[in-house]
């Protein structure tokens, strides 16, 4: 029955959310980890500034999994046969919630990180500095690149296959990470042989060709290496 006043749409609204949490477990991890953020920034006494990202993203995150949940039940209503619009669908708001987590992630780091390693730093200080954030960025950036360039050559999948290789390209981000932000060789020399292998394991498994690889190195070295050379 369609609510007639704005207590019953209210009441509505509640049933969905309640509904959503009771038959999505998603949405119940999502709810838990809201509850460990806002537990976080009132242990640490953040900012009012601070607070409010921090309860946005909650917020956006849940918005973009109660917005998939209906999605799945508006395409379940219409079809109940395998469609190939209906699993695009279901992909595309499962992607919407993927892209509010990971920038709900960051930002929690950005904001509490400063707090977390305030915790184990020998010497303390009234400053809450935030640990890492270009490396963060330049990993974001070669991340995003991947996707751009899969979509333009629409090869493989996501996961398996497609130039370049995202293995490889967060691989060397990570190993240009190491070196410039390590100051010890061995640390950096062991994370670089363990990229020698995600990338080998991408040819022996016969996921990507040698090209395909060594586009991907390239791209995720050069991208992070030009982001420090600006930024850092």
């Amino acid at each position: 029955m369609k609510p007639t006043n704005w207590l019953e749409s209210f009441n509505c609204a509640i049933e969905g959310i309640i509904w959503a949490a009771k038959s999505e477990r998603h949405v119940r991890y999502h709810l838990y980890a809201a509850l460990v953020v806002i537990f976080m920034a009132l242990f640490f006494q953040v900012s009012a500034l601070e607070f409010f990202l921090l309860v946005l993203a909650a917020v956006l995150v849940l918005f973009a999994e109660l917005m998939n949940t209906a999605i799945e039940a508006v395409v379940d209503l219409v079809t109940a046969d395998y469609h190939e619009l209906a699993k695009r669908a279901k992909d595309v708001a499962a992607g919407a919630v993927l892209v509010t987590s990971i920038a709900a992630v960051v930002l929690g780091y950005l904001v509490l990180s400063g707090y977390l390693f305030a915790l184990f730093d020998s010497t303390p200080t009234l400053v809450k500095e935030t640990q890492g954030a270009v490396q963060l960025g330049a990993l974001l950036m070669v991340a995003i690149l991947v996707v751009l360039f899969k979509s333009r050559y629409n090869h493989g999948s996501p996961l398996h296959g497609g130039t370049p290789s995202g293995h490889a390209a967060i691989a060397f981000s990570i190993v240009v990470s190491t070196f410039w932000f390590g100051h010890n060789f061995m640390a950096g020399a062991l994370v670089l042989l363990l990229a020698l292998m995600v990338c080998k394991s991408r040819l022996a498994m016969q996921i990507h060709t040698f090209t395909e690889v060594l586009l991907g190195g390239l791209l995720g070295a050069i991208v992070t290496l030009l982001v420090f050379l600006f930024f850092a």
